[in-house]
């Protein structure tokens, strides 16, 4: 049976359709939308915080952004940074789910030790990671002392700097990692391991391969995605550990010196940008190569 609805009718219910989201509507302009139109028309400004005189420079900000030696190498820093972060973090945590996973008694134990990381604040935890990997009192050093290995220097050596960075990243991540795969894990049907058993798949590796790994597509595509974008906005880490001194600079704290210590606030908007544009581009391209591969 088919009900006509005349075209005053729909017209009353589209009406009626966008006055329930108007609210959402308004909402996400004024949390996103206005926001990022005055973000661009700060990029295109010499506009200094607190200044009461300023002028249209078209993109000079956005040019001078690609000839600022410290901007640029706070870009290959950062790319560095997500390079390691996101593989580790993605694998380590699918790693520590498959084990957790597998345990019965003690999973719950597992599950809050491995998530706690993720509850911590992270300036706090920077401070005892200073200590940890102090190069005289820490006890990381203490132990490669003990092997009858030369201190490591984690902090004082420029080329450690983002590495060990790197490393605290992913024992930030790890357990929220650990989470998203746990649910994935337990969403997939026992019925297909048990038909893989069956079809000859008697290791629990290539049960693995043929259902787990297919099944859990969906479930690592968000953590792609979520985990690259916490690796592009590290920013904590740099702060506590050191304070953006050379050869650890990344993105978000060269916008932060340029914005907030500078006050250099046309040329911060463009770094903005820039860095939206980066992680727009990232997370969009990741999700459209990956889903070609997902099967939900």
């Amino acid at each position: 049976m088919t009900i006509a609805i005349g075209h005053t009718a729909r017209s009353r219910i589209v009406t009626r359709g966008l006055l329930f989201a108007l609210p959402a509507i308004l909402l996400m302009a004024v949390i996103y939308i206005i926001p990022v139109i005055v973000l661009m028309g700060f990029s295109l400004t010499d506009y200094s915080l607190g200044a009461l005189n300023w002028r249209f420079v078209g993109l000079q900000n956005f040019v001078a952004a690609f000839k600022d030696p410290v901007f640029l190498r706070s870009l290959t820093n950062t790319a560095l940074y997500a390079a390691i972060v996101i593989p580790a973090g993605v694998f380590l945590g699918l790693g520590v789910a498959l084990l957790v996973h597998g345990r019965k008694a003690s999973r719950g134990f597992w599950e809050t030790a491995y998530f706690l990381p993720v509850t911590a604040t992270l300036v706090a935890m920077a401070t005892v990671w200073q200590f940890l990997l102090h190069p005289s009192l820490g006890p990381v050093n203490a132990a490669i002392k003990w092997f009858g290995f030369d201190p490591v220097s984690f902090l004082g050596n420029p080329a450690l700097l983002i590495p060990t960075m790197a490393l605290i990243g992913v024992w930030q991540i790890l357990g929220f990692n650990m989470v998203l795969f746990l649910a994935g894990l337990t969403a997939i049907p026992q019925d297909l391991h048990e038909a893989a058993r069956m079809d000859g798949a008697r290791n629990p590796i290539d049960r693995f391969l043929t259902v787990t790994w297919p099944m859990l597509g969906p479930t690592t595509l968000f953590v792609v995605v979520t985990t690259s974008i916490s690796a592009f906005k590290v920013f904590e880490t740099v702060a506590v550990l050191t304070k953006g001194r050379s050869g650890s600079e990344t993105l978000l704290y060269a916008l932060y010196l340029e914005g907030f210590e500078y006050s250099n606030t046309g040329y911060a908007a463009a770094l903005t940008l820039i860095f939206l544009a980066i992680v727009l581009i990232l997370s969009i391209g990741q999700t459209v190569r990956m889903d070609r591969k997902v099967h939900y």
